[in-house]
């Protein structure tokens, strides 16, 4: 597919050759703003905006994804096979499924479990188990550790569905399953795919299997600075 594609208007030297995907477009301006220099946007279509700037002396991207494994499938994939992107950093919302994680804890995801049919189109003679770049894995959790964080690893779901009729969290956390959210396993696939590398780092957003509690969107958008902090000093 030629460049412009249909979703990224960005020239091919625009992006970096890390990325680091919000769900939420308001993050990725937030991201750019407050943590890039000489930051300028390099997409726009559809509201999902692309920023390019500067870190500490290194070129990063910013960008979102929206929500759900369909939409972030079509931006990584973008990314990682027409703009030469090499590594794509998530930096999400997660709800707690592990009993220990509390509101504003930090989870990576070294795998993704999903209910999702994302792996069909592959046509594999079994089942795919998405997974993290071992890397970037140690490399956020070393990040970490000197900011004073430990992070929980494991088990991430990448759910279809926000409103589960099923109610089906409980039978991931026997699992050993840390937190739901609705993006990484498509991610991780996507890089699998394309030879290239990716991680989620997520904020506890909500605790649907506890205490009930959640934040607000406004703290979604603003407060998780720890993850977005830890992403990018490995990009």
């Amino acid at each position: 597919m030629p460049i412009p594609t249909a979703h990224n208007t960005a020239k091919k030297s625009d992006f970096a050759k890390t990325v680091l995907m919000s769900g939420d477009p308001l993050r990725s301006k937030f991201i750019a703003e407050t943590f890039l220099k000489d930051s300028k946007i390099v997409n726009n279509v559809r509201g999902i905006q692309g920023y390019t700037g500067n870190y500490k002396g290194k070129k990063v991207s910013v960008m979102a994804s929206g929500m759900g494994m369909p939409s972030i499938g079509i931006y990584s994939y973008e990314l990682f096979n027409f703009y030469d992107v090499q590594n794509i950093i998530r930096v999400g919302s997660a709800g707690a499924i592990h009993s220990d994680l509390k509101l504003l804890d930090i989870v990576i995801g070294l795998s993704a479990c999903t209910n999702s049919s994302y792996a069909q189109q592959y046509n594999l003679p079994g089942t795919f188990a998405p997974t993290a770049n071992f890397e970037l894995v140690l490399e956020a959790y070393n990040v970490a550790l000197k900011m004073g964080i430990t992070p929980k690893i494991g088990s991430l779901l990448s759910s279809d569905t926000f409103y589960d009729d099923a109610q089906s969290l409980a039978l991931w956390q026997k699992m050993g399953v840390l937190a739901v959210e609705m993006e990484t396993a498509a991610l991780y696939m996507n890089a699998a795919r394309a030879g290239k590398n990716a991680v989620s780092i997520c904020t506890i957003s909500d605790c649907p299997l506890s205490s009930k509690e959640e934040c607000t969107a406004e703290e979604r958008q603003l407060s998780f600075t720890k993850m977005i902090e830890i992403a990018l000093e490995i990009a």
